[in-house]
């Protein structure tokens, strides 16, 4: 048992992720690419109550489209019968010609044809499920959402008319005929609480850890009130007035039976009361989940750094649902910029691109773009980031191909908002977020944070633009960018502040230096050596610079300073701040963490005494960190058909991992004396220092100046080196 699985096992119950669910057979359910993320979308974000009240997003939400055609070009040697599945109401057309009904099984003949499908459903995603021996449904099935055909006088149905847009048509994992898209369910499982206290008026139950799924009553009866309130703390549950969810429920003459709550629920700690005619057995819960397997993992001879890679694992698997979700009490939406941040993170645990892509494709909704995605300008820049790092790490050209007209539209709507100076700034209706500071930070005029991020969309823009031969777009986006990268630096890098001021406003600059700007120009790699110096030193390791207190910034501001070289800090920072929420109980990591705070603040946001989200999905940023730059496996071309490997032990003595890539993973092991790697995919380099002249039998070592090595990983070979570790 793997210390992953018995880290769940002392939380009380022990998951056994599956292999992800895919079937023998080749036929798949199919739908419009987006519609059914988009649908599905609608009901995750609508499940939000706040103290019972229903609480919907405040965003624009979009459907899916009704009436979709679903079309395959076939050859056949010999005739052939295939059986046809649909979610709604359709009609089967073979070459032109309706066939009569809505046939479950045809023959085809032999030779060429053309099939269509066409499927009207109002209230689910239209989606065929399609199986004989050669012709089954799969993504390479043609959709449109209008086919402009008209029957002719003879009665045929006219060959699709010109301007009519196909896409390729979209799937998940629903490979069965009788498991289509509509009745799709998270895993449950059942475990209890770990222990039971007497309240006020009824009973606390502490399940030993945060957790998300369902209450369950075992041998209820009789009549009256139940009331069940939730809390991430005992403080939470055990306020009736004021903690964030809740439930009163009626219940008639009930028979010593099981009841189980509807609705789905954030919690570590239930506080129940019930009337005095009501009475059960005893509690548990089902616990709900996405069954992703965890690929990634990380080990070192710190405990308290393992401790910290595990809690980060266990919040982001909570957060990851049917969607990537902010967190799993409050809000339970998805928002760009947490998302964004749970796309790298996967990266690094369960590289599952589905869940990438199904959040991506909700996120952006329906044309056409009236507002900024979640409304937030920094958000809907995120949206386009996370586009460039899917490509990067899966190689996987499809989401782009599916997803680039959306992109184009939404980058004109943004490009329509700047300002006379080709900027972005805030308009009606937009919320520039940036972050949750404990400082005062002006969201006015021209942001340079802002402009930093709209220029790395239009860099995304133009990659996309190339991988869709779309020079002519890529051109426009290459030279906007290369424009707003230039002003970026003329308008905002102060000379007197040696750092990128915070904004400009009205055409005069400002004074403050905020740490988001500086930051990014570092990951993005926007600065020389001479500027990269100047914000390490004046910023980043600046103690007298305006501090960051979310764990959402924290996560930018520590790969900055990994990206510098800076790991033995980065270690003790994650100690401190993540380990600091450990030793205050923490099973999850949380939406914002103070460490000047004490109780009741720690648990207080919004204006609420328990509005914190003590489980937050930006929270698990040590899972990418400790990947990314410790373990220090990322990919340079695209899908990791070349990697590099740059191990980084810091104050450690050792650690190890599992990188998981699109074709299996890169396991590596290092001490200050020994670099092990064994890789499933591409062809990797590895890049190390060392004190003595390093020996490996396997590979051919290159210096590459003064205590500089490297060498290359072949797929499938096994490589060790013995050298002497360099602190750095």
């Amino acid at each position: 048992m793997n210390r992953l699985k018995i880290f769940f096992v002392l939380l009380g119950f022990l998951i056994v992720i599956p292999s992800e669910i895919v079937s023998a057979q080749q036929a798949t359910w199919i739908w419009y690419p987006g519609d059914y993320d988009i649908w599905l979308g609608n009901i995750v974000q609508n499940r939000r109550t706040e103290r019972g009240t229903f609480f919907p997003p405040f965003w624009k939400m979009d459907s899916h489209y009704v009436l979709v055609e679903f079309s395959k070009k076939i050859e056949l040697a010999t005739p052939e019968t295939i059986t046809i599945k649909v979610e709604g109401q359709y009609n089967v057309k073979l070459d032109g010609k309706f066939l009569p009904g809505s046939p479950e099984k045809i023959v085809i003949p032999a030779g060429k044809h053309s099939l269509n499908i066409k499927v009207y459903n109002q209230a689910g995603v239209p989606a065929i499920f399609v199986r004989g021996e050669t012709i089954y449904s799969d993504n390479s099935w043609k959709v449109t959402f209008e086919d402009k055909e008209w029957i002719d006088e003879s009665g045929k149905a006219s060959d699709t008319s010109t301007g009519t847009v196909f896409m390729n048509a979209a799937s998940w994992n629903f490979n069965s005929p009788d498991n289509p898209p509509s009745q799709f369910k998270l895993a449950k499982m059942p475990m209890p609480y770990i222990s039971k206290e007497p309240k006020k008026k009824g009973m606390l139950y502490d399940f030993g850890k945060e957790t998300f799924g369902f209450v369950n009553f075992h041998g209820l009866k009789g009549k009256g009130t139940l009331a069940v309130y939730y809390g991430e703390s005992p403080e939470e549950a055990l306020s009736v007035d004021y903690c964030e969810t809740f439930d009163r429920l009626p219940i008639e003459n009930a028979i010593a039976g099981d009841f189980t709550v509807s609705g789905s629920k954030a919690f570590r700690y239930i506080y129940v009361e019930k009337d005095h005619l009501l009475s059960y057995d005893s509690v548990s819960m089902l616990y709900e989940y996405l069954p992703v397997n965890y690929k990634g993992s990380f080990n070192s001879n710190d405990e308290r750094i393992n401790k910290i890679w595990d809690v980060s694992a266990y919040t982001l698997h909570l957060n990851t649902r049917e969607f990537f979700i902010d967190g799993i009490k409050r809000d339970r939406w998805m928002w760009s910029g947490d998302a964004y941040q749970s796309y790298l993170m996967n990266y690094y645990l369960f590289f599952d691109s589905p869940s990438v892509s199904r959040t991506a494709f909700s996120l952006r909704g329906k044309d056409p773009v009236t507002s900024h995605i979640n409304t937030i300008m920094d958000y809907t820049f995120y949206w386009f980031i996370g586009i460039y790092d899917y490509y990067q790490y899966t190689g996987d050209k499809n989401l782009i191909e599916q997803l680039y007209p959306k992109m184009k539209s939404l980058m004109d709507f943004c490009l329509s908002r700047r300002n006379s100076e080709g900027m972005m700034q805030g308009l009606a209706g937009d919320w520039v977020f940036i972050d949750w500071a404990d400082f005062k930070m002006s969201k006015a005029g021209e942001v340079s944070f802002e402009q930093l991020l709209f220029c790395r969309s239009l860099e995304t823009m133009e990659l996309c633009a190339k991988i869709m031969d779309d020079t002519e777009n890529e051109k426009i986006y290459a030279q906007l960018a290369a424009d707003l990268r230039s002003k970026l630096l003329s308008v905002f890098w102060s000379e007197s502040h040696n750092a990128f001021i915070h904004n400009r406003e009205n055409g005069i600059a400002g004074s403050q230096v905020t740490p988001y700007t500086n930051m990014f120009a570092i990951l993005f790699n926007y600065l020389d050596d001479e500027k990269t110096k100047a914000v390490k030193e004046n910023v980043l390791l600046n103690p007298d610079a305006l501090k960051i207190t979310t764990p959402y910034m924290r996560f930018y501001e520590l790969e900055a300073l990994c990206a510098l070289g800076e790991q033995n800090y980065v270690l003790k920072e994650i100690r401190d701040y993540w380990g600091s929420m450990l030793d205050l109980g923490a099973t999850s990591f949380w939406e914002k963490y103070n460490p000047e705070e004490t109780y009741p603040d720690l648990l207080a946001m919004y204006g609420r005494p328990f509005g914190k989200s003590l489980c937050h999905a930006w929270g698990a940023s040590p899972v990418y960190l400790l990947g990314k730059y410790f373990l220090g496996i990322k990919p340079v071309e695209p899908g990791y058909q070349s990697y590099i490997v740059e191990p980084c032990l810091g104050d450690l003595q050792w650690m190890e991992g599992d990188v998981p890539t699109p074709d299996g993973s890169i396991h590596i092991y290092c001490s200050t004396k020994e670099i092990n790697i064994k890789s499933d995919t591409g062809t990797g380099t590895l890049r190390f220092k060392s004190l003595s002249k390093p020996v490996c039998k396997t590979a051919t070592i290159k210096n590459t100046g003064g205590n500089l090595y490297e060498l290359s990983i072949i797929k499938g070979q096994e490589v060790t080196v013995k050298y002497t570790n360099v602190k750095y």
